[in-house]
């Protein structure tokens, strides 16, 4: 029996259009030319329906030209500190207080500029915005007289050069770093007008905490409707299950708890069709899990010995049903490097290395909602209980019957 051609070309469509979604949630800026090429030519062809549902479901505008399409993207949890922007090479390391101020001041600085720019000229620029009195009473100071200041920078630039708002033409950031040379780029304006994810501009956002100037960047027009207000709830959920790794029900205002107990299927039932992620709904909250496991940026189980300490602890920290304090931790990854330092890399295994390792895991563990951290350490969350061991079910030869065993210690 075939199937008709029009089911086919349905089932193909379906399938590109899930395909797009994906590649935007993953990649809110995909760029024309480049690694994400063919995903921006699927999102382009698909333009008007993830137009339509990222505006209707979550508020999220989505912008597409001929050099890139962009997903302006707002959090659930707009503080949330746990998925910071990272470094463009293989140390990803989560760029700091510091780098992020650069990381602004740079494209305040290109906003002004030419359609091409030196990096020492851009340092100039970034050096003389950086000494401004109200960042100066911040407690920032940007001199370019050190190397770690230039190695800021260059982690900045690099940043940009992976978004696409910069192109290098000639030169290489090591070489600017150590004094040997410059570096010469061409800037993509449009790709840089489409950068900030906000609803409003931030000289327009009068508060002066920090927090609050962030929920002003993207605070909705007055709710003064109820269909209004429950729009903003399905929509601030949505963001939550689409964003985070779990939802905890008791993270929930009183009003949004309601709403998610009464239209719970409906709103993960769209985000499945959109995204092919399966609800897991639980007594504590529901979790969207991605069958593919490419819809995330922190892994877990993961391979090498950071990866293994973290599961390692995370089996531990389910076994201990409350809080744990560091130095416990800290001793844990000791008598695991006896038992399993085998298979860890030579650092890992030297004297003080657990320090290290521990917080290393702790990092990953919060960013996937599984602990919390805690004034006397860390505190499991519900979400851990996966990662617990139970009784080995042992079944004796020639028989059908199983015989338990209780966990090794």
């Amino acid at each position: 029996m075939t199937t008709p051609l029009g089911e086919v070309l349905d089932s193909r469509r379906a399938a590109e259009f899930q395909k797009a979604a994906r590649a935007l949630l993953k990649e809110p800026l995909l760029l024309a030319h480049g690694p994400y090429a063919d995903e921006y030519r699927l999102v382009r062809q698909h333009a008007a329906e993830l137009r339509d549902w990222f505006d209707r479901n979550v508020g999220w505008s989505l912008r597409v030209d001929a050099e890139a399409a962009r997903l302006r993207k707002t959090p659930g949890a707009p503080a949330d500190p746990t998925h910071p922007a990272r470094e463009a090479s293989r140390a990803q390391a989560p760029f700091t207080r510091r780098r992020y101020v650069l990381l602004c001041l740079a494209l305040a600085a290109l906003e002004r500029g030419e359609a091409q720019i030196a990096l020492g000229r851009l340092a100039e620029q970034v050096v003389l915005d950086a000494a401004d009195p109200q960042l100066a009473t911040a407690g920032v100071q940007f001199t370019l007289e050190r190397r770690d200041e230039r190695l800021d920078l260059a982690a900045v630039v690099r940043l940009l050069l992976r978004y696409g708002v910069l192109r290098r033409v000639a030169g290489d950031e090591d070489a600017y770093v150590s004094g040997a040379g410059d570096v010469l780029y061409d800037v993509e304006r449009r790709v840089l007008a489409g950068l900030l994810a906000a609803r409003h501009g931030p000289s327009t956002v009068a508060a002066e905490d920090a927090d609050d100037r962030l929920a002003g960047l993207i605070a909705e027009s007055a709710l003064d409707s109820d269909e209004l207000r429950f729009r903003a709830i399905r929509q601030t959920l949505t963001r939550c299950l689409l964003d985070d790794p779990v939802l905890y029900y008791d993270e929930l205002a009183d009003e949004e708890l309601v709403y998610l107990t009464r239209q719970r299927g409906f709103i993960t039932a769209r985000i499945s069709e959109l995204t092919g992620l399966v609800a897991e709904v639980r007594a504590e909250g529901i979790a969207m899990v991605d069958p593919l496991d490419d819809l995330t940026d922190v892994r877990m189980p993961e391979q090498g010995t950071h990866g293994h300490v973290t599961l390692l602890l995370a089996e531990h920290l389910a076994a201990a049903g409350g809080e744990v304090g560091r130095g416990e931790l800290e001793r844990r990854v000791r008598e695991l490097a006896v038992e399993h330092g085998g298979f860890w890399s030579k650092s890992a295994k030297q004297p003080g290395a657990e320090a290290e390792l521990v917080e290393q895991a702790l990092t990953k563990l919060t960013a996937l909602g599984l602990v919390t951290r805690t004034p006397g350490g860390v505190a499991p969350l519900p979400a851990l209980a996966r990662y617990a061991v139970g009784e080995t079910v042992v079944l004796e030869p020639g028989t059908r019957t199983p015989q338990r065993k209780a966990p090794a210690s």
